[in-house]
């Protein structure tokens, strides 16, 4: 009930937004060496985001924020019961990754659904678009990230919301210090990731968690899935049950980041295959991003098996995107 209340309205989310900036006064400054990782989801996204916050230098949300994330400040000093014991267990995805209350997560995107509304759905191919930001929105976010900032006591603010790949754009304009990291993996071993958390997600019935995952905005796999596409027609014929439509989505994707992205000097492509494999990789990273000194990689070589080669259109993808990780 407690999360209906919180995330189920949007007119209840920008109360709570409202209230929260009246009390808590943020400052809506547009600097600040900001980090936002984004890209398809099963790309190390978690674990690219979990190395970066690990060095304890940002700032963002956590599953403590949680219903409440509009207003996190608020929240911290109603929930005076501590959740620190709570007993550290693995996320749904089953993927080995383990949370407990004071793991970083993707519920940013509650702030864009709320504020953009259906801004970024196209109703014909029932997808995610690539799309505007408002400048009163923009206005809202810097606030948001403020509050933020001001319940975690830092001054970097961390996001890892795969959403965002549809408004580069806007967040570079809104913090022009910021640094967004697109994180990619080879085509099919990507795929076949992607196919097996629709399966996963598809199989579980549980009303709650479908619903919990159209508030989070989260519809990158599962019943409530919509794909990222960049034109008015589906990015692939197949059904999400068949491997082809997760690679062709893939292609979709980062071409369509490769195009745009690739020459800009914030935008740092992060190959997955490279931080598993390659130390250098991630000392790269770190000086690129200025982490504190002894920041540590979470990446571990789990793929034992050479991979299946796609379509030559992909492997090109993924060669342009690994030249561009200036790592060779």
């Amino acid at each position: 009930m407690l999360h209906r209340l919180a995330l189920g309205s949007n007119v209840m989310g920008e109360m709570q937004f409202d209230l929260e900036c009246g009390i808590e006064k943020p400052k809506p400054f547009a600097g600040g060496q900001h980090v936002f990782v984004t890209g398809l989801a099963r790309a190390g996204t978690t674990v690219l985001m979990r190395s970066i916050y690990g060095s304890e230098a940002f700032g963002t949300l956590t599953y403590r924020d949680m219903p409440f994330v509009m207003a996190p400040n608020l929240w911290a000093r109603l929930h005076r019961r501590s959740s620190r014991d709570i007993e550290i267990s693995e996320r749904a995805h089953g993927d080995g990754i383990l949370v407990n209350a004071d793991s970083p997560e993707a519920f940013e995107e509650v702030f864009w659904r709320i504020f953009l509304g259906h801004r970024y759905l196209n109703d014909k191919t029932r997808g995610l678009v690539p799309h505007e930001v408002p400048s009163e929105v923009s206005e809202n976010f810097r606030k948001y990230v403020q509050l933020i900032l001001k319940r975690s006591g830092t001054t970097r603010y961390l996001s890892k919301n795969n959403n965002n790949i549809l408004r580069i754009a806007a967040l570079l304009d809104i913090f022009p210090d910021a640094r967004i990291l697109v994180p990619f993996r080879r085509p099919v071993p990507h795929a076949q990731s992607l196919l097996a958390q629709h399966q996963r997600f598809c199989e579980d019935g549980d009303r709650f968690t479908r619903a919990y995952m159209t508030w989070l905005a989260h519809h990158e796999f599962g019943p409530g899935h919509r794909p990222f596409v960049f034109s008015d027609q589906p990015h692939s014929e197949a059904p999400p049950t068949e491997l082809l439509y997760w690679l062709e989505m893939w292609g979709a994707v980062y071409g369509y980041l490769v195009k745009m992205y690739q020459s800009h000097p914030r935008v740092h492509f992060v190959c997955y295959e490279q931080m598993c494999h390659a130390p250098q990789a991630w000392a790269s990273l770190s000086d690129w991003l200025d982490l504190p000194a002894g920041s540590r990689s979470h990446f571990a070589v789990k793929e034992t098996l050479p991979p299946a080669a796609a379509p030559e259109a992909f492997e090109a993808i993924y060669r342009n995107m690994t030249s561009l990780t200036h790592l060779g």
